[in-house]
């Protein structure tokens, strides 16, 4: 199986929040994970926000990036091209959508030219919705 990993997510496995052990059973059975420099982006400003506000101390802030490092550097990640920004511009079939969550899903069905099974790994109600309207298989189950 081959995933595309989205902020929430990896978010949800690194925070070890509620269906964050289903987000990493997934992530260690792909064979293969993509995701969005955006993603490893959003991740790292979430762990820089907490420490800030007082939610996560500096140390525990350092060992879940240094996981996040770790695990995104046997990942394949990609950069925001140009056929992904146009395609993040275009309505996608269920709108409103986030400006991020719309650079997700292009980057998802630009690498889905790539990889034809590629499975949407998200937790947001909205990414998920729009994921499967466009034809993508989505994990984890809930």
């Amino acid at each position: 199986m081959t995933l595309y990993a989205e902020s929430s997510a990896v978010l949800a496995w690194l925070l070890d929040q509620p269906q964050g052990h289903a987000v990493a059973t997934a992530l260690a059975a792909a064979d293969l994970v993509l995701a969005s420099d955006l993603t490893v982006v959003e991740c790292d400003r979430v762990i820089v926000r907490a420490v800030a506000l007082g939610e996560l101390h500096e140390a525990d802030a350092g060992n879940r990036q240094a996981r996040l490092n770790a695990v995104s550097a046997r990942w394949t990640l990609l950069g925001l091209d140009d056929e992904i920004l146009e395609r993040a511009r275009r309505p996608f079939p269920i709108e409103p959508i986030r400006t991020l969550d719309a650079l997700h899903l292009a980057s998802a069905l630009t690498a889905r030219k790539a990889v034809p099974d590629l499975a949407m790994l998200s937790l947001d109600v909205r990414v998920r919705e729009v994921a499967a309207a466009l034809g993508l298989p989505l994990r984890p189950a809930l």
